[in-house]
């Protein structure tokens, strides 16, 4: 009989130990996930949650702030002050598939940012996103004193109580375009206005646009060189890339990215051919008023995009992309089209505010915090 008593207690305690060594190993386990899920990452495009990869879900909540009561918007981008009929484009908000995107607080931002500057250098779609950025702080301290000083290149607007300064620094193509005796030559090597950009405490550098553009009037240059060569015209791809490296060596060489952060905005897509988004017969953006469905892009990754990673790759420093390229190829629904006050034609480029670079800044604070 105590034969088997302790037969029995030896096989309870075996039982007892194998519990606690599982549980105990699932508790390693759960751990070490955390210590993953909280582990800063070098780039922006796998910061812990993944923000760049979700789906557009209505909120009625939605838009952030009220485009009629925000005094930086140009006309280029007031589509409901020039006619836009529709306003469901405006209740969308962005859910990434794996977490939650954090609400923008505006007032928490520009705490956090107290006596900082912050500059966007790129094209009118980094114009685009300065405006945004602007209503949605003017939005949060609406009654906050504002110094604004706009000229070109150079624009900025200073919230006073916070000693906050948000700047905008027109450069298409973030390389130079110098006047010679030639014409107008684009110089692929070189980056003279970085002498402004570098005393900013965040940088967020975007461009791509006009590295398509054809015609001397339409693309801003005559010629381009590279290296010893004048060229009339090369790939513009090839250009772009070029352009970019230049630009990341710059970053490499010059900026102290422990004390100024850098961002550089992913490619802004276009809406001017419908099999892009899935409905071949639609040659324009001029009728959508609702957003790609699901989280998949038929139109597949852009060319463009992987030459931004490349580059990017190439940067040893700390450098972070907003990867806005897929949230935003599903929003087909969200440009001026023809309400637009400053562009003539129809505008499938740009986009609405309020609207979807509103979504670009909500991810840019989540970033930052």
């Amino acid at each position: 009989m105590r034969r088997a008593i302790a037969i029995a207690h030896i096989i309870l305690l075996s039982v007892l130990f194998a519990s606690f060594h599982e549980a105990l190993c699932e508790s390693t386990l759960l751990t070490r996930r955390t210590r993953r899920k909280t582990t800063p990452p070098s780039k922006a495009s796998s910061i812990s949650c993944d923000f760049f990869h979700g789906n557009w879900v209505y909120d009625d909540s939605y838009p952030l702030y009220d485009s009629s009561s925000c005094p930086f918007i140009d006309p280029e981008f007031d589509c409901q002050k020039y006619g836009r009929p529709d306003k469901l484009y405006l209740k969308y908000k962005w859910q990434p598939t794996a977490c939650e995107l954090p609400r923008f607080d505006g007032k928490d931002f520009l705490t956090r940012w107290r006596g900082k500057k912050m500059m966007f250098v790129g094209d009118s779609i980094s114009y685009n996103q300065w405006q945004s950025l602007l209503c949605m702080l003017h939005s949060a301290v609406p009654d906050s004193k504002i110094s604004i000083d706009k000229k070109d290149p150079l624009s900025s607007v200073t919230f006073v109580d916070f000693a906050v300064s948000i700047m905008f620094y027109r450069s298409p193509y973030l390389v130079d375009i110098s006047t010679e005796s030639i014409g107008r030559v684009l110089d692929l090597d070189s980056i003279s206005s970085s002498s402004i950009w570098i005393n900013s405490d965040l940088l967020i550098f975007n461009t791509w646009h006009w590295w398509i553009h054809k015609g001397a009037a339409s693309q801003g240059w005559d010629y381009i060189q590279d290296g010893e060569k004048v060229l009339k015209d090369m790939d513009r791809l090839e250009a772009f890339s070029k352009g970019l490296t230049t630009w990341a060596k710059w970053v490499e060489s010059t900026v102290n990215t422990t004390a100024t952060k850098v961002f550089f905005q992913g490619i802004s897509p276009v809406h001017y051919q419908g099999q892009d988004w899935g409905e071949p017969g639609v040659k324009d953006c001029g009728k959508q008023t609702e957003p790609v469905s699901g989280s998949t892009n038929p139109g597949g990754a852009l060319p463009q995009q992987g030459v931004v990673s490349n580059v990017l790759n190439s940067i040893t420093k700390r450098v972070y992309l907003l990867d806005i390229t897929f949230l935003s190829q599903l929003r087909k629904d969200a440009h001026p089209s023809s309400f637009s006050g400053g562009h003539t034609g129809l505008d499938c480029s740009h986009w609405c505010l309020a609207g979807l670079p509103d979504t670009w800044n909500q991810i840019l604070y989540a970033s930052l915090i």
